[in-house]
């Protein structure tokens, strides 16, 4: 049965109005921040990348040489994947999403500094560490210069300031030589403290590990990382450290494989399992399927060389220009340049003696 006609007119008064969307207003003023707009702070951003603490990028900040789009960064300043920052006029690229970090151990044998810098050029730690793309190498913890053992290098300032911040009390275990013997008296006592010239310090555990004649071997355990802290305990008794050596800084022990000098990169999943226990976030990307050649030879204990480090972010901002910096080597004017006539004049010339054999030949044949 065929159904009776309605007329468009009846049918479109009856529909009720289609809601249109809401567009949103834009402000007059582009300055003016946006309430939809989520980003990062810009100092925590610079810190991630490996440049410094975040301390040290909010005095660059607050130098003035890093601007937004243009306009100077404040301190607390939040960016996002869209604004083009610059230190000067070099743009910097942060990044939005975390990436996994770097870890290195090292086993630093003594007579080497753990310094940036020193002024009466001694050899350095970081003379041997090699190159990274973005950011720079982080020493986590220090040790004297007649102090062996591990020593940990990162890319990431929050993973190095958990390790080594006071108020985690990420354990450090040494082994330590002394010419002598502590009683048992003296081991309790050490354990629940001794007043130094800085504070009382004391270990958190403390055992012998044998030895020879007057030397004997202790592992000692302690929270702090305060200047010559374990040497100096000793020293309360009139116990000279004769050897010390770092065997262990919180999760992470010194490898048997990894001798003295010598360097090890840890792997994906070990970095991974650091940043859990740092309890930091771990980066969204998936880690990168490496073949078993490239995972033997990425994790592979090597010998450092000595090479030029890159300056840090706020160094190189603060550094003035001098005038040894040689400008770019401009092409000598008696250096002569290849022209097409001279690829000519070697062709014929190579022409003319490949006939003048073809002949030879033809002559000792005949």
């Amino acid at each position: 049965m065929a159904r009776p006609f309605k007329s468009p007119s009846a049918n479109a008064a009856t529909r009720p109005p289609k809601a249109q969307a809401a567009t949103p207003v834009e402000s007059a003023d582009p300055a003016a921040p946006s309430t939809s707009r989520s980003g990062q702070r810009l100092h925590k951003l610079l810190a991630l990348a490996g440049f410094g603490s975040r301390r040290d990028m909010e005095t660059l900040i607050e130098s003035g040489r890093i601007t937004i789009n243009g306009q100077v960064a404040q301190v607390g300043a939040v960016v996002d994947e869209h604004d083009v920052v610059r230190l000067d006029s070099r743009i910097l690229h942060l990044p939005f999403e975390a990436e996994l970090p770097q870890v290195l151990l090292y086993h630093k044998p003594e007579g080497e500094l753990v310094s940036q810098d020193d002024p009466e050029g001694r050899a350095t730690v970081f003379d041997k560490l090699p190159r990274i793309k973005q950011g720079k190498w982080i020493a986590i913890g220090r040790l004297d210069m007649n102090t062996s053992g591990l020593l940990i290098f990162t890319n990431s300032g929050e993973l190095a300031n958990h390790f080594m911040h006071p108020r985690y009390e990420v354990e450090r275990e040494y082994a330590v030589r002394i010419l002598g013997e502590l009683s048992q008296e003296q081991m309790a006592q050490l354990t629940q403290g001794i007043e130094l010239e800085d504070g009382p310090a004391n270990f958190e555990s403390i055992h012998a590990s044998g030895g020879e004649g007057a030397n004997k071997w202790y592992q000692v355990v302690i929270k702090e990382g305060r200047n010559r802290e374990v040497r100096r305990l000793f020293e309360a008794y009139h116990l000279p450290v004769s050897r010390l050596m770092r065997v262990r800084f919180g999760p992470v022990a010194l490898p048997p494989r990894l001798k003295r000098g010598t360097m090890l990169k840890l792997e994906q999943k070990q970095v991974v399992a650091l940043l859990e226990w740092a309890g930091l976030a771990v980066p969204r990307k998936p880690l990168k399927q490496l073949s078993p050649h490239d995972r033997d030879r990425a994790t592979r204990v090597f010998v450092p060389k000595v090479r030029k480090q890159r300056r840090s972010l706020l160094e190189t901002a603060n550094a003035p220009a001098t005038p040894e910096q040689r400008p770019a080597r401009a092409p000598s004017g008696s250096r002569r340049i290849r022209q097409d006539a001279d690829i000519k004049q070697a062709s014929m010339q190579n022409a003319r003696l490949n006939a003048g054999a073809k002949k030879r030949g033809e002559r000792g044949r005949g």
